[in-house]
């Protein structure tokens, strides 16, 4: 099967800000579509995200977060200051004294990690070296037949799942889920293949236990769908 790319949408109340902030950090580029702002991917597999307008504040912890890795000893404390000079601000989500990552939340206080240099897990990832997602171990499964990537990882209802170029991973923690809201801030995209149509992709995860919301068809958005743990991500024509 054709792997497919993963993507990260973000609500934002102020995409451009939320967006100039995410580009500084990770070093790319950004893109302008209607009323969402893209972060353009530099490699082929680089995790796509995007941010779209919403009114609505932002009251809970998001369920998915971004972890950002370093390499040398200092590496850790470089990037928070700079994190924090771009708009950054420290979070406390409960990290207890022992845990020797460092929480940040970025302008609109969506929360990330920068994960001290050493750490196994992610050795040989890019700066972007996690997406730390709540759900169970159905919903990993799903996500690793979803993206056609194998597991790298299936123990004790934690599972995860790397790039083809294992640049980054995406794992989910198992129980027991996060408090959320009506409408997560920070969902998934799953870009469908050249070599596929809206139909027969949509027909493919919902064999895998998706469930549909919304065909959309609009705007390169093919369907608004959710994960077996309820998560809504999108269905995204190829680009």
């Amino acid at each position: 099967m054709t792997p497919r790319r993963f993507g990260i949408c973000i609500d934002a109340n102020d995409p451009a800000r939320v967006a100039e902030f995410w580009a500084a950090v990770l070093g790319r580029e950004t893109e302008t579509s209607g009323e969402e702002i893209r972060l353009l991917p530099r490699a082929d597999d680089d995790l796509r995200i995007r941010f779209v307008p919403t009114d609505a504040p932002k009251t809970l912890a998001n369920p998915h977060h971004l972890h950002l890795t370093s390499s040398l000893a200092d590496d850790q404390q470089r990037t928070v200051d700079r994190l924090i000079g771009l708009g950054a601000s420290h979070v406390d989500v409960g990290q207890r004294p022992d845990e020797d990552h460092i929480v940040l939340g970025d302008p609109e206080g969506n929360e990330l990690c920068v994960i001290p240099a050493g750490n196994s897990w992610l050795e040989g990832t890019a700066f972007l070296g996690e997406v730390a997602a709540d759900g169970s171990r159905e919903t990993g499964i799903f996500w690793s037949a979803a993206l056609g990537w194998p597991l790298v990882w299936d123990q004790d209802g934690e599972t995860a799942v790397a790039t083809p170029s294992g640049s980054a991973k995406v794992a989910w923690g198992g129980p027991p889920p996060v408090p959320r809201g009506p409408r997560d801030r920070f969902r998934f995209d799953l870009i469908a293949p050249e070599d596929t149509g809206p139909a027969a992709e949509i027909r493919r995860l919902v064999e895998l236990g998706a469930r549909v919301v919304a065909e959309t068809y609009g705007d390169g958005r093919w369907a608004r769908m959710t994960d077996p743990d309820a998560h809504e991500f999108e269905l995204l024509a190829p680009r």
